[in-house]
């Protein structure tokens, strides 16, 4: 896995759990998010630990970039969720806003997004920003 930092050992998505039992799982193909949020959760973790396979892997084909070069001078640090519509487990599209937070060269900064998920093949993945 060159260069990804080492597995963090609680989730930096945010929800009480260790990476391995949380989004480790996603990122390993144990399993797929069952809902939107949850796969927003874990693309936030694997732009935390670098893990830009999973990133693509969960980007709709669409518009989904041939490759994604990480600014590695962003420490993605916490995740809010705003809040969501659709994205259940008996849904085929959600939303999620949320607020990332980031230090940069040790300064703290936020991006905010109101994303697009939808089923794939019924696999959940990021379909852009809400318009």
């Amino acid at each position: 896995m060159g260069g990804m930092p080492a597995a963090p050992a609680s989730c930096p998505c945010g929800l009480p759990a260790s990476y391995q039992d949380c989004c480790g799982r996603f990122h390993r193909g144990e399993a797929s998010a069952p809902t939107a949020e949850l796969l927003m959760r874990s693309r936030f973790t694997a732009f935390a630990t670098g893990d830009t396979a999973y990133l693509l892997r969960t980007w709709h084909p669409t518009d989904r970039p041939a490759r994604l070069d990480p600014d590695r001078r962003l420490r993605w640090t916490r995740l809010e969720i705003l809040s969501s519509t659709g994205g259940s487990v008996i849904h085929t599209e959600g939303t999620v806003r949320f607020r990332a937070h980031y230090t940069e060269r040790g300064r703290p900064g936020e991006v905010e997004e109101h994303s697009r998920f939808s089923r794939l093949d019924g696999q959940w993945v990021y379909a852009g920003v809400v318009q």
